[in-house]
């Protein structure tokens, strides 16, 4: 069987609910690659690490895609068909109804949103049924919370570091989750594609 093979049975067998990633330094770039691919079936929630003054219109800032993409609300339920982006300066949570919150509690690794607030808060949500995913950055957010994925039962996979342009957050995130699949974007991309 082959990885791309592979990939796909795990996604099948988990029966995937939600879709959670995060980034920071090259993230962005990284989102305007793996946008296009992602399929409507399930919600998507990201945390990317971005100044606070940039542009709330993630339709426009990353590519073109078949999800609605666009800035989380409070009090709103993560429904299939949407990418849900983080708003500067909150963090991003789930609860087990999908029920998203924002907050302003302190930073988390001198972030805010934290990967790790939304990876965490997502593991209690969905437990097996959840794809976790870290891409480039240059901090060790996502690391805990993937590891959090992991302890519940879901999938991991991480940016290979040699791929990311800045290979920090793929680093710690393989050092706290070792069986992570370490994929590059075009792997990612390959493997939504052929299950969408």
């Amino acid at each position: 069987m082959t990885a791309k093979a592979n990939l796909l049975e795990a996604l099948d067998r988990h029966d995937i609910r939600a879709i959670v990633i995060g980034g920071s330094a090259g993230g962005i770039d990284a989102m305007r690659v793996l946008t296009p691919a992602l399929g409507t079936d399930v919600p998507v929630l990201v945390v990317l690490h971005v100044a606070t003054e940039t542009s709330s219109d993630w339709s426009k800032v990353l590519a073109p895609s078949a999800l609605v993409v666009r800035e989380a609300e409070d009090k709103e339920r993560a429904v299939p068909g949407t990418l849900f982006v983080a708003p500067p300066d909150y963090h991003l949570l789930v609860d087990g109804e999908g029920t998203l919150s924002l907050s302003v509690e302190a930073a988390v690794h001198h972030a805010r949103p934290s990967i790790d607030v939304l990876f965490e808060s997502a593991a209690w949500a969905y437990g097996s049924q959840l794809l976790g995913i870290v891409l480039s950055g240059a901090n060790s957010d996502g690391a805990e919370g993937l590891a959090k994925i992991r302890r519940k039962g879901g999938l991991c996979w991480v940016q290979s570091p040699e791929s990311a342009a800045t290979p920090t957050m793929p680093r710690a995130a393989l050092s706290a989750v070792p069986d992570a699949c370490s994929l590059t974007l075009q792997q990612m991309t390959e493997v939504f594609r052929a299950r969408a």
